[in-house]
């Protein structure tokens, strides 16, 4: 192919080979087509198709899979397939048409991929009560990078308040965020959707400058996919439609 095309399309890699720039592109081209291929024989068979969706944990979890899991849309609806990945990976694989649909918190993505919003989610602060006074002490803590946090550093949102900040613990999600919080050793920031449990055991602060913030999660698609696979566009209805939903209940 590299003879035909005139091109390099792979370079060696430490032990191994990877593609180049023109070897990417020309296998999403090959992709596309070869995708397009595959949805004619599942048409002509009949054959249901596997829609991909990626996402973060968190919202997998508590949105993603309740929508998907509805007895009365799997006894007759398509196949589904959720994988964690962060914003960047989803950008990726969108355009590598590895992936059918993402959920993604970033406002603006590479073209031609697309963006419909989904909803608004504001971020708190939780705190187990025997680490808190009042909340001037914790400001002025956390302020001073005093405050033992844990940090859900692939989901948690850009903060110029945690720049520096050597936290206690990292994790990958707000999930794992909450299941660390009952430690009660540490604080952590968490989406207004997700909270510990009821009782006297943890507290709710407000952070001046992201309280009041409101973040929002995104359905990103890639246009290419919708035209050569129309089933895509009901797929797309039905998560804008259902996941809108649920993020407002």
């Amino acid at each position: 192919m590299e003879d035909f095309f005139r091109i390099k399309l792979v370079e060696r890699h430490g032990k191994g080979i990877r593609l180049t720039s023109n070897g990417k592109e020309l296998a999403r081209i090959s992709r596309f087509f070869l995708l397009g291929l595959s949805n004619f024989q599942r048409g002509c068979l009949a054959e249901e198709q596997t829609f991909r969706v990626g996402a973060s944990r968190t919202f997998i979890d508590h949105f993603l899979l309740p929508v998907l899991s509805d007895n009365a849309r799997l006894k007759a609806g398509p196949r589904y397939a959720v994988e964690i990945a962060s914003d960047d990976e989803i950008e990726r694989r969108l355009h590598d048409l590895t992936l059918d649909f993402g959920i993604v918190t970033t406002a603006t993505l590479s073209r031609p991929l697309q963006l419909k919003d989904l909803g608004g989610w504001k971020l708190h602060l939780w705190l187990p009560c025997e680490i808190c006074r009042n909340e001037p002490h914790v400001s002025r803590a956390l302020k001073e990078r005093r405050l033992p946090m844990i940090l859900p550093v692939r989901e948690l949102p850009p903060l110029d308040l945690l720049d520096g900040y050597e936290p206690c613990l990292t994790c990958d999600s707000f999930v794992e965020a909450l299941i660390a919080l009952r430690s009660r050793n540490m604080a952590t920031f968490l989406p207004d959707f997700l909270k510990p449990e009821t009782g006297d055991a943890f507290r709710r602060v407000r952070v001046s400058g992201i309280s009041n913030r409101t973040f929002h999660y995104r359905l990103a698609w890639n246009p290419r996919l919708l035209r050569l696979n129309p089933h895509m566009i009901r797929r797309r209805g039905f998560l804008l439609e259902s996941l809108t939903m649920r993020l407002r209940s």
